[in-house]
């Protein structure tokens, strides 16, 4: 049957002026769902037009429930059936999807910043050395110093070139760290003998500094699972920082225990302390905080490049470890959690 023109226009416009309103309703919602979850706004882009096309065809029906209407909405009640399920697993996978691109493109903004903090860092931390050692060279190969003093300045040229070495090997160690190249080996380690290799690495540096430097172990050894070399580097670049901020007649404490949340090793000193306002920044590349390091007459005992505790920072994280800092009534004290070795 062959339906008239005006016919075909009216039931157009009876359909258009039903489904435009459920649109327009669904357009708010769509707007609305911006702050809602991914899945939220999958099911509401395929109610939307499912919605629509129901309320066009009950008006065009004459709000009837003629048989065609009746097979057109089992029809559609079928297809929401069929795609609620899909846009719920789609919405999922993009919204995982989303996270996941999400923490990429945070991980390289913060590996860029890291980079040019780095950068900045070596530009300017290299020069002074490099700077003395020149000094010194052209001072010898002038003639400018002469007899015993050649030897003195010789050997400072050598503390200035440890120096350099010891900044380099920084600098290797954080470019690893930075490039996620730092994995560590699947071993039992006990701390009781990370503890031994830094109080033999800083026992003559900390007695020449003035400052007492104890430990203090368990009576059982406390195992982790890790590399023995990355773990003394760690604790050892933590030592290091608290001889350096601890004043002549202090004292420094390595600490090793476990409790139900893992192992932990805590070094504390008697120093100048950490400022409030760079505790959240204090293991940042090239951090400079507030509180200098306690000024030494012995130019021979070890400086640092600087690097030292974000490194650190680095190794616990590739231990699935964590790293704090915080302040003690006199000094500071910087705690690694490590998970404990199954026995």
């Amino acid at each position: 049957m062959t339906v008239p023109p005006h016919e075909l226009t009216r039931i157009a416009l009876m359909a258009m002026g039903s489904s435009l309103p459920v649109v327009l309703v669904g357009g708010l919602v769509v707007r609305l769902a911006r702050s809602w979850s991914i899945t939220v706004s999958m099911v509401a882009l395929v109610l939307i037009p499912t919605m629509a096309t129901f309320a066009g065809v009950f008006s065009a029906s004459r709000f009837m429930a003629e048989p065609s209407f009746q097979a057109i909405a089992i029809v559609l009640l079928i297809v929401a059936v069929v795609t609620l399920p899909a846009a719920v697993m789609l919405a999922r996978y993009q919204a995982r999807r989303t996270v996941w691109e999400q923490e990429i493109q945070d991980s390289e903004r913060a590996a860029e910043q890291s980079r040019r903090q780095l950068v900045a860092f070596v530009s300017h931390d290299l020069r002074t050395p490099l700077a003395g050692i020149r000094a010194l060279a052209e001072a010898i190969a002038d003639g400018v110093v002469s007899g015993d003093e050649v030897r003195v300045q010789g050997k400072r040229i050598e503390h200035e070139s440890v120096r350099l070495s010891e900044m380099v090997d920084d600098l290797f160690e954080m470019a690893k760290i930075n490039a996620g190249a730092v994995n560590a080996p699947y071993e039992r380690v006990a701390l009781d003998e990370v503890v031994d290799d830094v109080m033999s690495i800083h026992g003559i540096a900390a007695e020449r500094a003035g400052v007492a430097l104890t430990a203090e172990l368990p009576p059982r050894p406390v195992r982790v699972i890790g590399s023995d070399r990355a773990l003394v580097r760690v604790l050892s670049n933590l030592v290091a920082n608290a001889i350096a901020h601890t004043p002549a007649g202090g004292a420094v404490k390595l600490t090793v225990g476990a409790d139900q949340n893992g192992a932990w090793a805590r070094v504390d000193d008697t120093g100048v302390g950490i400022d409030t306002a760079d505790l959240p920044r204090v293991f940042d590349v090239a951090y400079r905080g507030s509180n200098d390091r306690v000024p030494r007459s012995d130019s021979s005992l070890p400086s640092g490049s600087g690097l030292g505790l974000a490194i650190a920072a680095g190794l616990v994280r590739a231990h699935r470890g964590s790293l704090s800092a915080h302040n003690l009534d006199r000094g500071a004290r910087f705690e690694v959690r490590l998970p404990l070795a199954a026995e």
